[in-house]
């Protein structure tokens, strides 16, 4: 496949305010000779709303479809993704500096890892920015190590699916993104580590946007009986995977 990392960005109407910000972010990133990127973003919906903030870039793709939530928007993108790679990016965040160049070089490194994750920072509405503890160690994240604690820690991933560097044959054999109201990103990071070792840099990756219209922040989101329903379909599918025994398994390990 071509030496391009594609970054897929899901964006509705409230949130392409901060397309800008994230362009900006993703100009800055280096990647080693021979590679390039492309960001591909897809309007959850068809508004006249969001493409006057989609930058004039050759490398920037802008595309529509029905509205079905942000699972569906990535997946529907998915279609369009001609890379080795695949890279989440939501509209209302910012990667890190040097974060594309190191989620490729440790999945480039090793064959056997399928996936990547990174260290993330809130990214306040003052400008601050904030962490919090219980980080893996930086390295390799082994199969199944996620789900237990995930469930333990009141269905907290360990690792932050939004952060996600993936390779494109494997996103695509797990089906894309969930087909849930929320929780899609968890779901797939799960079913990624029932199949596949992973990767975390302990370098920030991604300044995740804390902000008054983010989908995360409304009540609907914590809604007791939907957010039980989310969690079990999301439980079911990585123990069903590892159940299954179907592995990742394009390297030796």
């Amino acid at each position: 496949m071509r030496q391009r990392v594609t970054v897929i960005t899901a964006v509705h109407a409230p949130s392409a305010r901060f397309l800008s910000d994230a362009y900006a972010s993703l100009r800055e990133q280096e990647l080693p000779d021979g590679w390039e990127w492309h960001w591909l973003i897809q309007e959850d919906g068809k508004s006249d709303q969001v493409a006057p903030q989609v930058p004039d870039d050759e490398r920037v793709t802008f595309r529509q479809g029905r509205a079905g939530g942000p699972g569906v928007a990535r997946t529907m993108a998915l279609a369009h993704a001609d890379g080795a790679y695949v890279k989440v990016l939501d509209a209302d965040d910012r990667l890190g500096p040097g974060a594309l160049a190191r989620d490729l070089a440790a999945l480039e490194a090793d064959d056997t890892i399928g996936w990547a994750t990174s260290r993330v920072l809130d990214l306040l509405p003052d400008g601050s920015t904030a962490g919090f503890p219980g980080d893996p160690e930086h390295g390799p994240i082994e199969r199944a190590a996620l789900l237990d604690r995930w469930k333990a820690d009141g269905f907290r991933a360990p690792v932050h699916p939004a952060t996600l560097f993936v390779r494109r044959d494997l996103l695509v054999a797990l089906g894309g993104w969930m087909a849930l109201p929320a929780s899609e990103d968890t779901g797939l990071l799960l079913a990624l580590n029932s199949v596949a070792r992973g990767w975390f840099s302990a370098e920030v990756g991604l300044f995740y946007r804390k902000w008054e219209g983010q989908v995360t922040g409304q009540a609907a989101h914590t809604e007791t009986a939907e957010r039980a329903a989310r969690m079990a379909v999301v439980e079911s599918r990585a123990r069903a995977l590892s159940h299954f025994r179907w592995r990742y398994a394009l390297g030796s390990g």
